[in-house]
């Protein structure tokens, strides 16, 4: 999709340098890509702990010793 954005100067120095990038929207891609994924773990984050029948990781452990 394109799209049209005034990005700071400095930001997008930054973004480029972080991100190792060699174009400027290589640079905003791998931003936006991570950007999302954080906020994806922060959702998982929120269900950490919400499941009652869910295996301990000691039961885990024990379940991969036994195969």
């Amino acid at each position: 999709m394109k799209t049209t954005i005034d990005i700071p100067d400095s930001e997008l120095e930054d973004a480029i340098r972080f991100t190792n990038a060699r174009t400027k929207r290589e640079a905003v891609v791998s931003a936006i890509a991570d950007f999302n994924r954080r906020m994806r773990m922060a959702k998982l984050v929120d269900y950490a702990g919400t499941w009652e029948n869910l295996m301990t990781p000691e039961e885990l452990q024990a379940q991969r010793r036994r195969r």
